[in-house]
């Protein structure tokens, strides 16, 4: 049986973790996320400039938290992300050309 694409096993055509700078950096959403498909449908949606599919999804997406309790805001993972977010930003401005 073939690993799915996108996985450690059967890596996606465009699967970036090679191409990474050594300090570039990075943020995986796995596939145990329980929002990982709907994130990432997200993405393509707004990526491909359907903005329609991409305000249905995210309504999904709030309907989905909305079930569950916030984490917490002093949680080290939820600051960990922002942290990951803010790092991005940066990297990304300090290597425009």
């Amino acid at each position: 049986m073939t690993a799915p694409v996108g996985s450690k096993a059967n890596p996606s055509p465009f699967d970036c973790y090679n191409d990474l700078a050594e300090d570039e950096p990075y943020f995986v959403i796995r596939a145990d996320d329980p929002l990982s498909d709907a994130l990432i449908e997200l993405h393509a949606y707004i990526g491909a400039g359907q903005s329609g599919a991409a305000h249905n999804k995210l309504a999904e997406i709030m309907a989905l938290t909305a079930e569950r309790p916030p984490r917490p805001s002093d949680s080290p993972k939820y600051r960990e992300t922002f942290a990951i977010s803010q790092a991005m930003e940066k990297w990304r401005n300090a290597h425009r050309q």
